[in-house]
């Protein structure tokens, strides 16, 4: 789980050109969205393109993708189990 944690990171700062972030700032439990990494609605559907590219995996409805995306952890929980 670790690994895949640090490789949705990685793959998240890439994505969104974070440069000024690496995968140690990111807390594994804080919020993505608000107050934690601040992230917004595009940087949402990136993260979505990266599930659907690199592992498979397909968020039918964006109003699902809220409790996936909540933080690090919970978005490696469901690729963890949903992966193809």
């Amino acid at each position: 789980m670790e690994e895949l944690i640090q490789n949705l990171k990685q793959q998240i700062i890439d994505a969104l050109n974070l440069e000024e972030i690496t995968p140690a700032d990111i807390d594994d439990d804080a919020p993505l969205f608000g107050e934690g990494l601040g992230l917004d609605s595009i940087d949402a559907l990136e993260i979505i393109l990266i599930l659907e590219k690199e592992y498979g995996i397909r968020i039918a409805k964006p109003s699902d993708a809220k409790p996936i995306l909540k933080s690090m952890r919970t978005l490696a929980e469901y690729v963890e189990k949903n992966r193809k």
